[in-house]
């Protein structure tokens, strides 16, 4: 992983030079992971800012805070670490100052994920000299995955696939929803630890299936978002499961959603349901080389409309180290698709108040087609209650 970051590094540092880019300051953790191969778990929401300065033409330099320099080495491949304390002179914007050219013409930053005391510094410190976004600069390069990249998604896939059946076998009329939780957390984790070894860069990985579990059963099946709760199943709640801020390994983030019943589906419930996995299925057929990726939303949003629904969700997402990159499949996305990417591509339908239906998979774009990354039955699906 590490020879990678290296040299997704190298391109970036090209291009900046084709662009007359001197100097970028990355703060964003999945900028960080993707070209120096370290992550904290301890952030910005602490006051604790890790940075990357990208030179075009010299070694990068990470800056970290001194209490975690030393997992940071042992991470990163950058040789130029640079520590700071909480208190006294040896403080973050100082060691910024440092890695930044002191009278610098611009400061090129992620503009979209910059932290609001990184900004304010910038402001003091190089008061008027104006901010451009390297963001695109560098999504762009994160557009199109390597073998290795799809490789740790597919692995990530099959975390997400325990971390499914787990939850399906979960459901019981009387158990309460954060048992399922629980049994997500459990499965996913034992999965993930299946593909680590306890030595070189592995040894920092964590196993641990991490987050709120989003989980919405029941006459809230509609509120999108909410998490499990103590509130106990019933004989007809649907249920579901959505894993888009839990199913990912060793950084790389995948979107997987499925619906459940417990014990029995009526009819207008099963006509959502079923609504939602065909325009799923739509769009993830109308996938492939030089397709635009608004073309495939529109194939999803004709089935919806042939069904009597409308949706306000975009039909899916571009996934990597972040949970949201470009380019998105929704109407005004021009993006041509290339072999490489990889989506999450959602079926979706809220009915407020009664129900939902809802199904979500993660696939890579291949030289035909596409190839799914995440594997459970796309089918309307009722429990034995």
């Amino acid at each position: 992983m590490l020879e990678e970051a290296v040299a997704r590094t190298r391109v970036l540092q090209s291009k900046m030079r084709d662009r007359g880019i001197t100097h970028a300051l990355f703060t964003s953790e999945s900028s960080i992971a993707y070209l120096a191969g370290f992550w904290g778990y301890l952030g910005i929401e602490f006051g604790r800012p890790t940075m990357l300065v990208v030179s075009a033409d010299e070694e990068p330099t990470v800056i970290t805070p001194l209490m975690e320099s030393e997992m940071v080495g042992a991470m990163t491949w950058v040789a130029d670490i640079r520590t700071w304390e909480d208190f006294g002179p040896n403080s973050w914007a100082r060691a910024l100052q440092g890695a930044l050219p002191g009278t610098p013409q611009d400061i090129w930053v992620e503009a979209q994920d910059l932290p609001a005391i990184v900004r304010s510094c910038l402001d003091e410190t190089w008061p008027g000299v104006p901010r451009r976004d390297i963001g695109p600069v560098l999504g762009e390069q994160r557009m199109i995955k390597s073998p290795l990249e799809i490789e740790v998604m597919k692995q990530a896939g099959q975390i997400a696939g325990a971390m499914m059946a787990a939850a399906h076998g979960s459901l019981r009329a009387g158990t309460p929803e954060y048992e399922s939780a629980l049994a997500v957390i459990d499965a996913g984790t034992r999965a993930a630890a299946g593909f680590l070894t306890a030595s070189g860069w592995e040894r920092f990985v964590s196993p641990m299936i991490h987050n709120l579990q989003v989980l919405q059963s029941g006459r809230d099946t509609s509120m999108v978002h909410r998490r499990a709760s103590v509130k106990p199943y019933e004989i007809g709640d649907p249920v579901y499961f959505c894993f888009c801020n839990m199913a990912q390994f060793k950084q790389y983030k995948l979107g997987f959603d499925r619906m459940f019943h417990v014990g029995r589906i009526d009819d207008a419930a099963a006509r959502v349901q079923l609504a939602a996995i065909d325009a799923q299925q739509a769009a993830i057929a109308a996938i492939r080389p030089g397709v635009a990726a608004q073309d495939v939303a529109a194939a999803a949003n004709a089935v919806y409309a042939e069904r009597g629904y409308t949706t306000g969700y975009r039909t899916g997402r571009s996934i990597g180290v972040a949970y949201l990159e470009a380019p998105e499949l929704k109407d005004g996305d021009r993006t041509i698709l290339q072999p490489g990417m990889t989506f999450a591509v959602d079926g979706g339908i809220s009915i407020d108040g009664q129900t939902a239906g809802r199904i979500g998979d993660s696939i890579v774009v291949t030289e035909t087609g596409c190839e799914y990354l995440t594997q459970y039955k796309r089918e309307i699906m009722v429990t034995d209650g």
